[in-house]
């Protein structure tokens, strides 16, 4: 069960007066649990980072062997405040990274405790600006996308969930969640055959996809449409990375209110616990090793999408 985490979650996260500190209150009890909180100002405002870790049995942080698994909650901001009251659409993915480490953090203290490190990042701004975007407007954020890479997407992760709300657009008309294909290193491979058996364990539905294009696994700034933001940590990391989007039927913008449904949110969470359960323990990849390196062995290296590549006119 995911719900009592999603609940408490989604409650302290619908604030005016929310912030990073929230995040670590919630946490206090957990003396296993590491918590840090990082205030960062941009143009438009700031913002509180927080990561947490949740050591495993066997995790690299106390010297171990095992995998350590990523999830980050990617948004714009939990709200948009002055101009719109209430949590938004958009705090989707802070919700369910953070309740999926409260999960893991429960799961501890009644003994069942991962074999390796789980690290969660995400961000809490209560008053992020908004900004166009076709078919709805997008909520925008204090901070530029490179900011937060360079506080999301920790080195140690080797395997990264990217949990964004993903609900405007018509690509995706489908209320629930879905997965991306695994993207590394800028290659779009196929999707993860361990995570579509996963999906529909703790879904108990038949899998949901999204597609995505070169695109959308490019920068931000450089010109090009991207879906959202569900996938701008590949560009920080050579680690596989792939979206879990949290979606709807209907276009529904980021910055609307009344648009959060806790019984999705609590689906992404109950996979990103799955995922970090087995890939912690060698079980899940998200791609095939093999066939990858004869991709790169026929097609060469393809890290040049994670960068802005050539500037126009150049």
């Amino acid at each position: 069960m995911s719900w009592k985490q999603t609940i408490t979650v989604f409650e302290a996260l619908d604030s005016a007066h929310v912030s990073g500190e929230t995040i670590k209150e919630i946490f206090a009890p957990y003396q296993e649990v590491t918590v840090s909180v990082q205030t960062v100002t941009g143009e438009e405002g700031s913002t509180d980072f927080v990561k947490i870790v949740i050591p495993g049995k066997n995790g690299k942080s106390t010297g171990g062997t095992a995998p350590t698994f990523g999830i980050i909650g990617r948004l714009g901001g939990i709200g948009a405040r002055p101009s719109r009251i209430g949590m938004v659409s958009d705090a989707d993915g802070a919700i369910a990274a953070i309740a999926s480490a409260l999960k893991l953090a429960d799961m501890q203290t009644k003994g069942d405790v991962l074999a390796g490190d789980v690290i969660i990042s995400t961000h809490i701004c209560p008053n992020a600006p908004t900004q166009p975007h076709e078919p709805v407007d997008f909520m925008g954020s204090p901070v530029d996308i490179l900011t937060m890479n360079r506080y999301e997407v920790i080195p140690e992760m080797e395997a990264i969930l990217s949990i964004d709300t993903t609900k405007g657009n018509r690509i995706i008309n489908h209320k629930g969640i879905a997965i991306s294909p695994t993207v590394k290193e800028g290659y779009i491979l196929r999707i993860s055959e361990d995570l579509l058996r996963i999906m529909e364990m703790t879904t108990g539905q038949l899998p949901v996809t999204f597609p995505i294009t070169m695109q959308d696994i490019t920068p931000y700034g450089n010109d090009l449409f991207h879906i959202n933001s569900i996938l701008q940590p590949a560009v920080a990391t050579d680690a596989p990375v792939v979206g879990v989007a949290i979606t709807a039927q209907t276009a529904v913008p980021g910055c609307g209110t009344g648009a959060s449904h806790e019984s999705d949110i609590a689906l992404a969470v109950k996979f990103a616990v799955e995922v970090a359960k087995e890939f912690t323990n060698g079980v899940t990849t998200f791609y095939d090793e093999a066939e990858y390196a004869h991709i790169l062995s026929r097609y060469g290296s393809m890290k040049r999408l994670q960068t802005m590549g050539n500037v126009a006119g150049e």
